[in-house]
């Protein structure tokens, strides 16, 4: 018999397009099999039973914006308590000093971290490259897969330096030839465009502060030629946006409609200070934006228009951003800051649990360009978090799927990820927490000494 898997009755589960999920769900060939009634049974027999009765269950999370490398400089002294342009400037002559092994060291640790927030799915945006680290995707590939989390790496770019008008250093700035062709090899070798798809790639030049209007042109044109989607950062900052008027006499949006960009093939980092004519623009495109809270506060750039861009046909999804402004990788604590965030802007009846996990899920999944992905109903991957609600934290509540966010869930008990196990007891399988975290604070530590 193929192995059923039954994770039954659970205490709560975010489904909302199914009408009764309580008797819980049945997963088979690494696919949502059945979705059981309170009360019921599945119709066919299965060959293993999961009790969920201490566990509200949540379809995987998805994490569209990260930037894997930055965990290696969290709270790093020089770059406290600075706006975005001189953070940058303050980082980028440290980052230029990456090597191969802080490449893997950082995805695993990121990957991990992850993982046992609850998120099933991830996007990274790797856009430092330099003679030491030219191969940094296949590393991260590799070490992706050694985790086994599902992934939509992102080839960056930067081909504007300090010496053209932009914000990097030129020693991790790439020529638009070199770019492209690397792109098109990273495509060819890793991207995986099938239902069920553990390993996609996007490109992803940087920013209109790093990349000139040529390179993203070029890129549009490679991606479309070969069905991948576009990524970049967009309308995090007022400097941003004159930068963009100084550098190409246009805001952030009419450049990216001046780039070819503006298709429903692209999702956007951050998404904050845009007009309301410049919303409905993007929304009529089918535009996707990750939304990145913690960053946006901590770097205090500002908040995105959720609601807005979502009203005028936008996508909203969630991305914990880089560890180097947020200052972690968890998932469903993003989701917790979404959630205050976005209530600071809009009613408290508008903006719910149940709004910011629907963001985090399947509205991360549509910015991916996935429907496979993102929910919990029959025919999608059996990707799902399972979180308990035994610490102190939760006692009282009542509400057991919005204890989650309202209480501040921090840690997944089990995690599924196409039908297998890759979290049990809040432990990822295969991974030695202590020596994954020695190795890369050694990493770290180095990385800061060179510099």
């Amino acid at each position: 018999m193929t192995p059923r898997i039954w994770i039954k009755n659970p205490l709560a589960i975010h489904a909302p397009d199914v009408a009764d999920t309580r008797g819980g769900v049945v997963v088979e060939n690494a696919v949502i099999a059945e979705v059981v009634p309170l009360g019921e049974k599945p119709t066919l027999p299965v060959s293993d039973e999961f009790d969920a009765s201490e566990h509200v269950v949540i379809p995987g999370l998805v994490n569209v914006h990260h930037h894997f490398y930055q965990t290696l400089t969290r709270a790093l002294p020089d770059a406290l308590n600075k706006p975005l342009f001189p953070w940058l400037k303050s980082l980028y002559p440290i980052w230029s000093k990456l090597d191969a092994e802080m490449i893997s060291l950082s995805t695993e640790l990121a990957c991990t971290e992850l993982l046992l927030s609850g998120c099933t799915t991830t996007a990274d945006h790797h856009y430092l490259f330099s003679d030491a680290i030219s191969d940094a995707i296949d590393l991260q590939v590799r070490t992706i897969k050694k985790v086994g989390i599902r992934a939509t790496v992102t080839r960056g770019s930067m081909s504007l330096g300090e010496d053209q008008g932009g914000l990097p250093p030129r020693s991790v700035v790439q020529t638009e030839e070199t770019i492209l062709a690397d792109s098109e090899r990273l495509i060819g070798l890793h991207h995986d465009g099938d239902p069920g798809s553990m390993l996609q790639v996007a490109l992803a030049p940087c920013s209109p502060f790093s990349v000139s209007a040529s390179l993203m042109r070029d890129t549009a044109a490679l991606a479309r030629t070969h069905g991948v989607r576009l990524h970049t950062h967009l309308g995090e900052t007022e400097d941003e946006n004159m930068f963009c008027v100084r550098q190409f006499g246009q805001r952030p949006v009419d450049y990216l409609e001046s780039v070819n960009w503006m298709a429903n093939d692209v999702w956007l980092a951050h998404g904050i200070h845009f007009t309301d004519d410049e919303i409905k623009r993007l929304g009529a495109a089918g535009i996707g934006i990750s939304h990145c809270p913690s960053s946006n506060m901590l770097l205090a750039s500002g908040q995105c228009a959720t609601l807005d861009c979502e009203a005028a046909g936008c996508v909203i999804g969630i991305g914990v951003d880089g560890s180097a402004s947020n200052d972690g990788s968890n998932m469903i604590q993003e989701v917790r800051h979404a959630f205050l965030l976005q209530r600071l802007r809009y009613n408290a009846a508008d903006i719910t649990h149940k709004t910011v996990l629907d963001w985090a899920t399947k509205g991360s999944s549509r910015c991916l360009g996935r429907d496979d992905i993102g929910s919990i109903a029959v025919g999608k991957r059996a990707d799902m978090a399972l979180f308990k609600l035994d610490e102190l934290r939760f006692s009282g509540a009542g509400d057991a799927l919005a204890a989650l966010i309202l209480c501040g869930a921090h840690r997944a008990d089990r995690v599924m990820i196409e039908g297998q196990w890759r979290v049990i007891d809040q432990d990822p399988l295969d991974t030695d927490l202590r020596e994954l975290t020695h190795k890369h604070h050694l990493a770290a530590q180095k990385l800061w000494n060179a510099s």
